[in-house]
């Protein structure tokens, strides 16, 4: 890790540097972190914005869809003459432009369990910014069995949900939470339920803290709480998660070694043998 801050980086840095818990360190930290960012929608561009902000180093951008012009409402990245350019080009070009300090690694392509475990290899945290259970479900337990921190956020309506994952510390996954997905066609997505515009720039901004937090070594992140808003209400409720004992991905039985294990159709449930 290196201090040798240059004069520009001193200065668009300060605010950071002039705390006592970041400081000059704290920012070489962040200079030298790298976070994939999986989803470069409505959750994945306030985490890229504040994120490239901060000064961290290397952002990867997951993500194979393109720009449409329904996505403009939420997805403040990209413009209107992004429509029809691939996502992860759009934000590039968007976090390149805010920050030239920022080395952006772009991966246009859907993350499966062809590709996820030679991602990881590359990247210190994850922000899992992804809009389907199969995603979700592929991210924690590759993370998971890697021992790589990420960060969770997901968005209905009016209501987000975002929470922490260490479980390289002992902690719960998400499948401590949702052993399993729900079956196919029960619950809506955006596109056919809708979402508050401003709502995934609340939880994406509180996915970028956790990432920021994570590389710096500071604070409590959400490990161990799942956080959920109400923009309607304008509330904010946090339930307790335990790590369970029979969680076939980090539980103390096991029940998993590789995500090879695990069918990603579906529900994504892992068979009990």
């Amino acid at each position: 890790m290196s201090l040798d801050l240059s004069p520009d980086q001193l200065d668009r840095y300060s605010r950071h540097i002039i705390m006592d818990d970041v400081g000059p360190e704290g920012q070489a930290k962040l200079l030298d972190g790298r976070v994939l960012v999986i989803g470069a929608g409505g959750l994945g561009a306030p985490v890229l914005q504040y994120l490239a902000a901060a000064g961290v180093g290397t952002l990867g951008i997951a993500d194979d869809d393109i720009v449409e012009r329904s996505n403009l409402q939420r997805q403040v990245i990209h413009r209107d003459a992004d429509v029809g350019r691939p996502k992860a080009e759009s934000a590039r070009e968007f976090v390149e432009s805010l920050n030239p300090d920022v080395t952006v690694e772009t991966h246009e392509t859907r993350v499966d369990s062809g590709n996820i475990e030679s991602l990881l290899e590359e990247y210190d945290v994850v922000a899992d910014c992804s809009d389907n259970f199969a995603t979700r479900y592929l991210v924690n337990d590759a993370c998971t069995l890697a021992g790589v921190p990420f960060s969770h956020g997901a968005i209905l309506r009016f209501e987000g949900q975002v929470t922490t994952f260490e479980s390289n510390l002992g902690g719960p996954c998400y499948r401590c939470l949702f052993p399993s997905a729900p079956e196919p066609g029960t619950v809506p997505d955006c596109a056919t339920a809708g979402v508050l515009g401003v709502l995934p720039g609340v939880v994406g901004t509180i996915q970028a803290t956790e990432v920021v937090k994570l590389l710096l070594e500071y604070g409590e992140t959400l490990d161990g709480r799942f956080l959920i808003y109400d923009a309607g209400d304008m509330t904010f409720e946090e339930v307790p998660v335990e790590p369970r004992p029979d969680c076939p991905v980090c539980g103390e039985e096991g029940g998993i070694g590789s995500i090879h294990d695990v069918s990603y159709e579906s529900t994504c449930a892992v068979d009990a043998d």
